[in-house]
């Protein structure tokens, strides 16, 4: 396999370059991130398909990584039960390391071999659910031993990694390669790669909770009342798809009822 994300920069003597010059390299390099994902769009749109069927009967999602890309899919993971009001426990992660142990950054626990199909073992997975192994290098062995055990024990897998023909995607059933070549800084995957993977998490996430009804129109109707600012929106919302006219009764309603959808049930919207 060819290790792209270990290849040299494009761009020498960084240390020689001003403010200006550093940004604007980083900018055009960040621009290839976007045009590298088009190109995998058919993969991705197989990939959250078979997520999307193994949420609808009941199955659960692991997103499974280590470094930059397994802390990303945290901030993934930990957004959806706020904002879609989603059961906690239905997204989940498996980082190297223990996602207790977010700010360290373990990354020697990328090594770990029996670490990650241990802890989805502890979670009970089944053949029900699916996990997402992330691996910017496609050689991760916490990612790729995990993903060979899931494949034993008939669990459903995709990947995401940023080298062509890679080991972890040798082992998924719906792997996604984003290939964003060198990074800025050599082998700095937290940055194109980084990026990439985020962005790919916004469309699985997303797209799933969309498919999955907890989007209408284009309405947060699901998201859970843990603020004033949402409470003002969900208020809003409320008004404009229910037709009522008053503010403090709308708000009334909506805290009685705990969101924007339960009450529109209640109303018979």
């Amino acid at each position: 396999m060819t290790r792209i994300t270990e290849q040299d920069s494009l761009y020498r003597h960084l240390e020689k370059m001003s403010i200006a010059e550093l940004t604007a390299h980083i900018n055009n390099e960040d621009k290839k991130v976007a045009l590298a994902i088009e190109k995998v769009l058919p993969e991705i749109n197989l990939l959250i398909g078979s997520i999307v069927k193994q949420l609808e009967a009941g199955g659960r999602l692991f997103y499974l990584g280590a470094g930059s890309g397994g802390r990303l899919s945290v901030l993934d993971a930990i957004e959806l039960p706020t904002t879609y009001g989603i059961p906690k426990g239905i997204v989940n992660v498996i980082l190297a390391g223990g996602v207790e142990h977010l700010i360290e950054a373990r990354e020697e626990e990328e090594d770990n071999r029996e670490a990650g199909w241990l802890a989805l073992q502890s979670h009970d997975i089944s053949a029900k659910d699916f996990v997402l192994g992330i691996s910017a290098s496609g050689t991760t062995p916490f990612v790729l031993a995990s993903l060979k055990a899931c494949r034993q024990n008939g669990i459903p897998t995709g990947c995401i990694v940023s080298n062509p023909e890679s080991a972890i995607a040798s082992q998924a059933d719906f792997p996604v390669e984003v290939i964003t070549g060198p990074e800025f800084v050599t082998g700095s995957t937290r940055m194109k790669s980084g990026t990439a993977q985020k962005m790919i998490f916004d469309m699985i996430s997303t797209t799933a909770m969309i498919r999955l009804g907890r989007v209408e129109d284009n309405k947060m109707v699901n998201v859970l009342l843990i603020n004033d600012k949402i409470i003002d929106r969900s208020v809003k919302m409320l008004m404009e798809r229910s037709g009522i006219t008053d503010y403090e009764k709308a708000k009334a309603l909506l805290t009685e009822k705990g969101s924007v959808k339960k009450a529109l049930n209640h109303l018979g919207k």
